[in-house]
């Protein structure tokens, strides 16, 4: 787990905005799941952090239309803890019946939806996964085919962000989105400055694509990519069992790693468990976006006035 100092000023003296990526291994207990979102959020405000970013599928693994059934009641919970620790917090996603103007999904489908919720606990922002996950995998599933469950959102969303006295905006993607640089790029071309990428990456494909995609990403928008994931077994309650691949990364808009979590599963110190004291079951990554830095950056190598195929 890595962290960094807090207060600290880019060359404007201005203070720098201090992101922290959650890393879980949720379950199919949506309460349990609560737990474990409201520990990580009260040690990432008592660590400073200014934007929570939760993974994907971060209040349960699975039971995708029983949770749905209960995605006005936990936006609401989510959003309380926003207000309660005074921060921004990014719900990676949460299966969501409606469309965002209010329709039912149609055909026994649903929307998968990332939320962002301000320190006042108000929704400010909406996306609905655009990329629905489609592959074979030499793995205990074999295949995914998301598009059965959910169904395709159909906008992009950069909303903006206002932490002490600064603005920043943020385009929100989640997971198999990181595969499509056109949309990394349109979300800079509407002003994104910040990318979320909350994921639930199974363990081959993370193994063989996570880094490098969060990297290319960053790369090809010259944003900060926000990679907050899922790490470990899921067993779901037919038995079977998906894993996950976690590694948990913050990039800068020039590909550097500046924040990671180098495991899949949480990795339990010793402290952590003596004392019959649980055992902490997530993970937090920090990193400190300079927005100075970033725009400097983008002046030396301004891609964004060389594009000829958009």
């Amino acid at each position: 787990m890595t962290t960094t100092p807090t207060n600290t000023f880019d060359s404007d003296h201005t203070p720098l905005l201090k992101v922290a990526a959650v890393q879980m291994n949720s379950q199919q207990d949506v309460d349990a799941n609560l737990a474990t979102i409201k520990a990580a959020i009260a040690a990432a405000c008592a660590q400073g952090a200014d934007v929570v970013v939760l993974p994907e599928n971060c209040c349960s693994m699975g039971e995708q239309f029983a949770t749905a059934m209960r995605f006005d009641e936990l936006s609401g919970i989510l959003g309380d803890y926003a207000r309660t620790y005074n921060l921004h917090v990014l719900v990676g996603s949460l299966p969501c019946p409606y469309r965002p103007d209010g329709l039912i999904v149609p055909n026994q489908r649903l929307r998968q939806t990332s939320q962002l919720f301000s320190p006042d606990g108000k929704r400010i922002a909406r996306y609905d996964k655009i990329h629905l996950f489609t592959a074979t995998v030499a793995d205990q599933q074999g295949s995914y085919n998301e598009a059965a469950t959910f169904e395709p959102g159909m906008q992009t969303v950069v909303t903006t962000l206002e932490v002490n006295n600064s603005v920043y905006e943020l385009g929100m993607m989640v997971c198999f989105d990181l595969r499509f640089p056109a949309l990394a790029q349109r979300l800079r071309q509407a002003g994104a400055q910040l990318l979320s990428a909350p994921s639930a990456f199974t363990y081959l494909t993370g193994q063989a694509h996570w880094s490098l995609l969060l990297r290319a990403r960053a790369l090809d928008s010259q944003c900060m990519v926000i990679g907050a994931a899922q790490g470990g077994e899921h067993t779901y309650r037919d038995g079977s069992n998906r894993q996950t691949w976690g590694h948990t990364a913050i990039t800068a808009f020039d590909g550097t790693i500046v924040g990671s979590y180098d495991h899949a599963h949480i990795e339990h110190s010793p402290d952590n468990t003596k004392d019959n004291i649980s055992p902490q079951n997530y993970a937090l990554v920090f990193a400190e976006f300079d927005g100075h830095a970033q725009q400097q950056g983008r002046q030396r190598l301004p891609i964004f006035n060389c594009h000829r195929l958009t």
